[in-house]
């Protein structure tokens, strides 16, 4: 494989004439069964600061955390501790409380009825359990505005008492679901969620770098988080998600190095072996790895808070699906991805792709919001393109 190509993607995106088609800085990797094959790095971590970017960089992964919480519910469900097709509330007492918003009233009161079917934790992994996001749903977004909800990043309790938007197994729609996912992991475990993870996930793959709480030296190699603004400029936001957090958030909530990361995608190559020890049976990485949604289809995420995210679908105009819990590719993909791959992507632009049917994955980090940013998802697609055209 020909790295000149992938120095070459990554120099062009940070060092870009136009504004709007520049990131500050990227890390990105490519692996197959066998071990990596690329880690290549350019720019810089902060737009205020010189410091390269580098492969050790700390990244806020955000939705890329969801497949590790599915990773643990797995691993549940493996050890018998956990049924897919149960009520969840079995396990958490609190989703059998969550009621079907159909709309408001005239004086803005939230108008709810219970639900007809109860949540399962196949629907939680599956995203068809009936929640969203605020910046993907104006309703989450009105509660939030207008019913001093907290938002997600509050990491509380408080903040996951959102109602259901539809009928738990009738859609599917992007949001909270892993949150919750992980909150069964917790009553089934008695452990937090970043316990079991630490020693469940993190440790059999050799991730030293992952976790929801940062190290001082993970800290101290954290990227900044940009915020694109309107003529196309970065600027730092200085986000970082809450170190002392009531609830380990499933959803979002881990800091990671990409590389760290590469580790955890070459596990779903390897049928579930990490570096260090087995993480899934190689039962479980098989039937984990197919859609599981039936006749219902991922479709695009249309925002509601354009700050936050532009709209956004990966492939428009072809079929996908969604697997534990990875969106599912169901036709070959412009890129070269084989039919039936996995991946999924980080609210600041970070995206990844597992094509165990050609035996490579790869990863692309970015710290810049709004999701789905251009210069980042171009950046990402010709890379992965380049990759392809070199294992051709």
């Amino acid at each position: 494989m020909s790295f000149d190509t992938l120095d070459r993607i990554l120099n062009r995106v940070v060092t870009a004439d136009a504004a709007a088609e520049r990131v500050p800085g990227v890390v990105a990797t490519v692996t197959r069964s066998s071990g990596d094959v690329y880690t290549g790095a350019a720019g810089v971590a902060s737009v205020g600061d010189p410091t390269p970017m580098s492969a050790d960089t700390v990244f806020a992964v955000f939705s890329c955390t969801k497949a590790f919480t599915a990773t643990t519910v797995l691993q549940c469900v493996e050890e018998g501790l956990i049924d897919l097709d149960a009520p969840a509330s079995e396990y958490v007492p609190e989703i059998g409380e969550l009621e079907v918003l159909e709309g408001f009233a005239a004086d803005g009161s939230q108008i709810l009825r219970a639900p007809t079917t109860p949540i399962t934790t196949r629907m939680l992994m599956l995203h068809t359990a009936g929640f969203s996001y605020s910046f993907f749903s104006p309703e989450y977004g009105r509660l939030l505005a207008e019913t001093g909800q907290p938002d997600i990043l509050s990491a509380s309790r408080a903040a996951l008492r959102s109602p259901l938007l539809f009928d738990p197994g009738t859609r599917w729609s992007y949001g909270t679901n892993i949150d919750w996912a992980g909150q069964v992991v917790e009553s089934v475990r008695g452990e937090r969620l970043s316990t079991v993870m630490d020693r469940r996930v993190f440790a059999p793959l050799g991730m030293a770098d992952s976790g929801f709480v940062m190290s001082e030296s993970m800290s101290a190699r954290r990227a900044e988080v940009h915020q694109r603004v309107e003529d196309g400029s970065l600027v730092p936001t200085g986000l970082v998600l809450d170190q002392d957090a009531e609830v380990d958030m499933g959803g979002h909530g881990v800091y990671s190095t990409i590389p760290d990361y590469t580790k955890f995608l070459r596990m779903w190559l390897r049928d579930g072996e990490g570096e260090h020890g087995r993480v899934l049976t190689a039962e479980t990485v098989r039937t984990a790895s197919v859609n599981g949604l039936g006749d219902l289809k991922v479709g695009m995420l249309e925002t509601s808070a354009p700050e936050l995210s532009h709209d956004a679908e990966f492939f428009p105009g072809q079929s996908k699906s969604w697997a534990y819990s990875f969106m599912v590719n169901d036709e070959t993909a412009p890129t070269g991805r084989s039919a039936g791959s996995l991946a999924w992507a980080g609210l600041a632009n970070l995206y990844y792709w597992i094509d165990r049917e050609a035996d490579v994955a790869g990863m692309w980090g970015t710290q810049i919001l709004p999701f789905a940013d251009p210069a980042s998802v171009g950046g990402f697609l010709d890379f992965e393109t380049a990759v392809y055209d070199a294992l051709a």
